[in-house]
């Protein structure tokens, strides 16, 4: 069979360094393993590219979309958005319980522990220290 040059693949591929592109990484896929999809013939790996390129074995959008995937550091998944829950002081049931003239925001109590409290907490839960001499 005939050398492949550029001029067998730019009718499938217009843009010459698009070209150098593809066959570029399907040579690298072909180097990782992947199945060739025509008779190598002893040819290297670029030319076996090039050649299912011009053969159309392997479509050029195809090349194009494993060549970005493969590009990417981080790939967005799409998640369904999370529906908004209303505030329970929005609902009627809970503007007829709060007493008149009182605002909502003021009720929310949080807890708060002190330094000393934490620092308390932390002593209980250390392990109690053996008061017997291991050496005896």
């Amino acid at each position: 069979m005939a050398r492949v040059t550029v001029e067998d693949c730019i009718d499938k591929v217009e843009n010459r360094f698009e070209l150098v592109l593809l066959a570029g990484h399907r040579a690298r896929l072909l180097s990782s393993g992947a199945p060739l999809t025509i008779d190598r013939d002893r040819d290297k790996n670029p030319v076996v590219a090039l050649r299912e390129i011009a053969d159309e074995t392997i479509t050029p959008d195809d090349l194009k979309e494993q060549l970005i995937h493969s590009l990417q550091k981080y790939v967005e998944v799409d998640e369904p958005e999370a529906e908004a829950v209303p505030l329970l002081s929005s609902s009627p049931a809970a503007a007829a319980v709060a007493p008149q003239g009182s605002s909502d925001d003021g009720d929310i109590q949080f807890d708060r522990m002190s330094e000393e409290d934490l620092l308390r907490g932390l002593e209980n839960l250390a392990p109690p220290t053996e008061t017997e001499d291991e050496g005896d």
